[in-house]
């Protein structure tokens, strides 16, 4: 292979092992390596790599239900991509919350010799991971253990909710929340609050009610039509997920209130249902793809190299549910 490309052994070793910046190997080389890899369907051999370094070329990632899930199932986009960008294999295992299961997945990718195991959760929140865990290399994704120091990578919620708030705040009606921040056990809800009511704060508004429901359709339908005044017009709701703000669309047609000309509709998370309602729904964005690609980084970080938390901004995915002249430059006041 080597010979194809017209390179040394050591060259192309460096450039199979993920070394070719650190060795300042040129991108011409690099790809004719590349090219040479994929012309004779060359395969390293793992094994007799793993006895050489002392690594075994995998990385485990262990999750609650992210695999399951179409839209979180993102974090697993990105890691896998930024496992194959340093030539390693991601290997996945699902615990479906079960405590015994997720002992058992730990164990075993920990006794094959994973170079270190990513731990996520479909929701951001606060964890207790295994101990054999807790002693290994491993970075947390969307959640915290603040009792086993793990490095983690999750959403910059209270971000998000100021955000949010530089959407709504020239809006003349009232600002209102729809949504229960301390749904299932969740940081995302408090914390998205808590960033809007800041920025908000900071821009001489306030919010002026919370209509608490269930992050589901039905529950947001239900509690925004029960909730709904004609003296909302002029005014926004955000909602904190995009099904409530699905149900909120369904209230307030049933009221005869048009989006976005009566009332504004901020959401959260950027879902594909945001684009799929009308008007396209403009959302502050998880950004799955990246904090799964980031976690990855982390990991193969030499370790104490980041902060004991990333934060990842979430963008703003820009829809119809605003008037474009509501919105407020952010870090300006007014």
């Amino acid at each position: 292979m080597a010979a194809r490309a017209g390179v040394s052994r050591t060259t192309a070793s460096y450039i199979l092992n993920g070394r070719s910046a650190e060795m300042r190997i040129s991108a011409d080389a690099v790809d004719r390596v590349r090219s040479a890899v994929v012309d004779l369907g060359y395969r390293p051999n793992r094994t007799a790599r793993s006895l050489r370094t002392a690594r075994t070329g995998t990385v485990g990632l262990v999750s609650d239900s992210v695999a399951s899930g179409h839209f979180a199932s993102r974090m697993l986009t990105g890691a896998s991509a930024a496992a194959r960008e340093s030539d390693l294999l991601l290997l996945v295992g699902e615990t479906d919350g079960d405590p015994l299961v997720e002992r058992l997945l730990v164990d075993q990718m920990l006794d094959q010799g994973v170079d270190g195991i990513v731990y996520a959760t479909l929701r951001h929140r606060e964890v207790s991971v295994p101990l054999a865990l807790a002693q290994s290399r491993a970075v947390l994704l969307n959640c915290v253990d603040p009792a086993s120091g793990l490095p983690a990578v999750v959403p910059d919620e209270v971000g998000g909710g100021r955000s949010a708030a530089d959407l709504v705040a020239r809006c003349a009606g009232p600002v209102v929340v729809v949504g229960d921040e301390a749904e299932q056990g969740s940081y995302a809800g408090a914390m998205r609050l808590a960033g809007l009511e800041e920025r908000l704060g900071e821009l001489g508004r306030t919010i002026a009610d919370v209509v608490r429901c269930d992050w589901t359709v039905p529950a947001a339908r239900d509690a925004v039509s029960c909730w709904w005044t004609p003296a909302a017009r002029d005014g926004a709701l955000v909602c904190l997920n995009d099904r409530v703000a699905m149900g909120a669309y369904q209230a307030l047609a049933a009221h005869g209130a048009v989006v976005p000309d009566d009332v504004a509709v901020v959401s959260f998370d950027g879902s594909d249902l945001a684009g799929w309602l009308t008007p396209t729904l403009t959302s502050v964005a998880l950004p799955f793809v990246a904090l799964g690609a980031r976690a990855v980084e982390v990991l193969l970080a030499p370790p104490g190299s980041h902060a004991p938390v990333t934060r990842l901004a979430m963008p703003v995915v820009r829809g119809g549910s605003v008037p474009a002249a509501a919105a407020v430059t952010p870090g300006s006041a007014g």
